[in-house]
């Protein structure tokens, strides 16, 4: 079974969460941890759970979802996995941070997610390529739960946005169409930011579609 919990983090309020099964596996998707506060929110939980950490994925590169790849790194040894087309925006990370005048510790290299599906344990998750916020934007749908970790392309009655570098609307426009609205209403959306929505609830709701 799919377990998911969520934590806000940062002065962006990015959504950070641990995806894990009954057997303790978890993955850490989007770790924006930007303090020792909340690197001990995450390590907490992790250890009362007794769960044990086997993966970190990047749904994207922008700097509220990878203030933590670093300690996620130095804490359990997991390099991020991201989209190789999203490596550019993982680069450029801590100039963005120097722009807006935010500390930020350099991620650890990544490794490239190229494939279909990602296993942990007994759960499949199904790697879904939904650019348009960033170039190589992932989400993640585990079918048997109805569960989809969306990162910053659908949010509750809005949409991600693209006047950051290698965004563009119309791209994003399709991923939601053409990709996510083809997923099944009852699908749970755990956005990357805000609270939880549905694919049915977006496609009746959202003003950016109707």
């Amino acid at each position: 079974m799919l377990h998911i919990e969520k934590f806000t983090f940062n002065p962006f309020q990015e959504n950070t969460y641990i995806a894990y099964n009954d057997e303790g596996d978890c993955l850490i998707v989007d770790p924006g941890c930007f303090n020792r506060e909340e690197e001990a929110e995450i390590t907490s939980f992790i250890e009362a759970k007794k769960l044990k950490p086997k993966a970190l994925i990047n749904t994207h590169g922008h700097i509220d979802h990878v203030f933590g790849n670093r300690f996620v790194f130095e804490k359990y040894g997991l390099k991020p996995l991201i989209h190789r087309d999203d490596l550019i925006v993982l680069q450029n990370a801590e100039k963005v941070a120097e722009m807006y005048g935010i500390p930020f510790t350099p991620s650890p290299d990544p490794e490239i997610l190229d494939q279909d599906f990602f296993d942990l344990g007994n759960l499949r998750f199904k790697i879904l390529f939904v650019p348009g916020h960033s170039p190589g934007h992932i989400a993640l749908y585990h079918p048997e739960s109805s569960t989809l970790l969306s990162g910053d392309v659908l949010f509750k009655r809005s949409i991600g946005r693209t006047d950051l570098p290698g965004g563009d609307m119309s791209t994003l426009y399709n991923s939601v169409r053409n990709v996510l609205f083809k997923l099944p209403d009852e699908t749970v959306v755990y956005a990357g930011h805000m609270e939880e929505t549905t694919i049915g609830e977006e496609k009746r709701e959202n003003p950016f579609f109707n």
